[in-house]
């Protein structure tokens, strides 16, 4: 098989309105990768078993591969029309974080709880992982919601000292009720009250590329409706695993969770 390393510097793509991302080759971040002429068509490009983000940057196509948190550092392998390329994965440190929830049972679920959960599981990985085939210009996303935003994402976190799996979305402090707008045009592809998750919606913004929302008051949108930039979804609340109000903002692409603060590009309001 033939191979082709990329040096980190031939990686690097500069913010524009296409891509419009921060090239961050770190667990939980995201590896922009020049894959050729846009005179030629889009390339075949997958990381691992799973079909890559490819968008047009003015005259060149660049693959958005996100990387998994547990990945480890150093070479990564990413397929082009068949040739694999390598791309180097830097070391990245994340803090922990230590809650209290009262309710126990979002702790050690008994045994019914944890069978809606992994009922659960199977509907919101489906939608995590869908790949729809259609052009997508770019990767920057609006804010969902006005609010400061934790740097919560990748932090291991321990609820009542129980470790639990790294925090894999953004928290954003908002009111109970203050309404939750799509940060692009896509298609909600699953909505549902679900045990951690409380109220959610999954949008799929094509080739892999998905957003979610967990914890709702409620939901204004239903499974298949096309959504716009700035079209009301719901609003932010306080159902599921939460020690307050907030949005749990994820992304994703190719079926892995990335920071969210890599894509969204407007700075945080002040105060």
């Amino acid at each position: 098989m033939m191979r082709c390393t990329l040096f980190l510097l031939c990686l690097m793509v500069a913010a524009t309105a296409s891509a419009a991302a921060e090239h961050s080759p770190r667990p939980g971040g995201i590896a922009i990768v020049d894959v050729g002429t846009s005179k030629l068509p889009k390339p075949d490009v997958s990381y691992g078993s799973k079909p890559a983000l490819v968008v047009q940057t003015l005259d060149r196509w660049n693959a958005v591969i996100g990387i998994p948190l547990d990945t480890q550092p150093g070479e990564i392998s990413v397929r082009v029309n068949g040739i694999e390329m390598d791309v180097t994965v830097a070391d990245h440190a994340y803090a922990e974080q230590r809650l209290t929830v009262k309710n126990q049972s979002y702790v050690t679920p008994d045994q019914a709880q944890l069978d809606r959960i992994g009922r659960e599981r199977k509907i919101i990985d489906a939608a995590l992982n869908n790949f729809r085939e259609v052009a997508v210009d770019g990767i920057s996303l609006a804010p969902p919601v006005d609010g400061r935003r934790s740097s919560s994402f990748g932090l291991r976190r321990f609820f009542n000292d129980q470790p639990r799996s790294p925090h894999k979305g953004m928290d954003i402090a908002a009111s109970s009720g203050t309404p939750i707008k799509a940060p692009r045009e896509g298609i909600v592809t699953a909505t549902g009250d679900y045990f951690f998750n409380g109220n959610t919606v999954i949008v799929d913004h094509g080739q892999g590329y998905v957003t979610m929302y967990c914890h709702m008051s409620e939901i204004t949108v239903e499974e298949g409706q096309m959504v716009g930039t700035g079209e009301t979804l719901g609003s932010v609340g306080a159902t599921g695993r939460v020690t307050g109000p907030h949005l749990h903002f994820g992304t994703y692409l190719n079926g892995t969770a990335v920071d969210p603060a890599i894509v969204l590009t407007t700075p945080e309001s002040p105060r």
